[in-house]
């Protein structure tokens, strides 16, 4: 692809950036606060007697709101290019704020019995749901925002916001669990946390309100936009929502193993403290905060091909010495892993908001983006910590990173049999 002329970025257009990203913090944010609180309020949720019960299926209905994701994709999708980017990025962060209030104020088991576990069930589907319509909304709506040549530099604030609600779960369950002992922590510690996710989502709602529908939208509409984008997708686009899945296979797997599930695979088979290696996690997640404008910067002046290739050939690359040398490494030795990874991992995170949008016409773009992504990661997020960790249990984990190099492979494969023709220089 040849990069387009950057442009000057208008206010008007960084604000609507802005509030397109945004929300993806709060998603993140609610999902990594439902994590790491489970220990802590699954036994107000479920029948008391057994917490290793009680905790495994609060992690199962965690599981359930992933694969509510590519119906969300599908449905919200569909809704954003019938209606508009903005009343479904609207919608959006609407409904994931109410299921962190309907979890934040839901009655105990003990109160209300298995109408508990329903709520938490019914809540967590809402928010997967909307989880699902809500990546590919933005990536719509800020890309087609965005300057012609700065479109993966604007692309990459999404990838700033979901790091920085990582961040911002983290620090708030920290918070809640510094301040309060075990018995404020179990009566409503954790109720706290959620109340302020769905708070600060009302916020990103506000901000979303006041801004404006994109050009690209509004042109669509007025040249008579199909009534069934999920039709006409399948109908005229198949090549290309195939392609969204091989790029995501080896993005979606990379990220949940390197910046989620790291600290804890590099704490229970190296012998390392976890509180170290959340700490090591961290100040990874925040160096990656800080390269993803930087990656897109690259990737609207050489090209998203080259700058995608060296995510995936990085990573084939770097996966064996890097698992082998955590068997016997420190603090120092994660640390440089977890950079080096999250060095390549900004060739794929800062780039895929604007390679998505670019393979989709106007009139599918948000449901072409959302579905098939939603598909994958719901298939290979969602199992890439269990399959891991089966294998670290059988004794498998030198394996590993035969698993990232499939992953990458499947990658490379895609990005080089993609001709030019399937980017758009000039949105429609």
């Amino acid at each position: 692809m040849v990069a387009a002329v950057p442009t000057r970025t208008t206010r008007q257009q960084k604000k609507s950036i802005f509030a397109g990203a945004i929300g993806n913090a709060i998603e993140y944010l609610d999902w990594g606060i439902y994590a790491a609180l489970a220990p802590v309020f699954a036994s107000q949720f479920f029948p008391a007697g057994d917490r290793i019960a009680a905790f495994l299926s609060t992690l199962a209905i965690l599981a359930v709101g992933f694969f509510a994701r590519p119906v969300g994709g599908a449905v919200l999708g569909a809704y954003a290019d019938r209606h508009g980017r903005k009343k479904a990025l609207t919608l959006t962060v609407g409904m994931m704020s109410a299921g962190g209030l309907a979890i934040a104020v839901c009655p105990t088991y003990e109160q209300i019995g298995v109408l508990a576990p329903l709520v938490l069930l019914v809540a967590r589907l809402v928010q997967g749901f909307s989880a699902g319509g809500e990546w590919p909304s933005s990536v719509s709506y800020i890309v087609e925002n965005a300057a012609p040549g700065r479109r993966a530099f604007a692309g990459s604030f999404q990838q700033v916001s979901t790091a920085a609600g990582m961040l911002l779960s983290a620090l708030l369950a920290l918070t809640v669990t510094a301040l309060l002992d075990d018995a404020q922590m179990q009566a409503f510690g954790w109720r706290i946390a959620f109340a302020v996710s769905a708070a600060l989502g009302l916020v990103v709602l506000w901000l979303r309100v006041r801004t404006q529908e994109t050009s690209s939208f509004a042109a669509a509409k007025a040249a008579g936009a199909p009534d069934r984008p999920v039709r006409a997708l399948f109908a005229g686009h198949k090549v290309n929502m195939l392609r969204v899945i091989g790029i995501s296979v080896p993005g979606t797997i990379i990220y949940y193993l390197w910046i989620t599930t790291m600290p804890g695979y590099a704490s229970t088979t190296t012998g390392i403290g976890l509180d170290q290696a959340l700490f090591a996690n961290s100040i990874a997640v925040v160096a990656f905060m800080v390269l993803l404008p930087l990656g897109g910067w690259v990737s609207d002046r050489i090209g998203r091909r080259p700058t995608y290739l060296f995510f995936v050939v990085g990573f084939a690359v770097f996966a064996w010495p890097a698992y082998r040398s955590l068997e016997d490494g420190g603090f120092g030795t994660l640390l440089v892993i977890e950079l080096i990874g999250v060095v390549l991992l900004v060739g794929n995170s800062a780039n895929v908001a604007a390679i998505y949008a670019e393979l989709f016409p106007a009139a599918v773009r948000t449901t072409g983006t959302g579905l098939p992504y939603a598909v994958a990661v719901a298939v290979f997020g969602g199992t890439a910590p269990y399959f891991t960790t089966w294998l670290t249990g059988n004794g498998h984990q030198d394996k590993i990173w035969i698993y990232i190099v499939a992953a990458s492979a499947v990658g490379v494969l895609t990005i080089v049999t993609m001709p030019d023709g399937a980017w758009r220089r000039e949105l429609d």
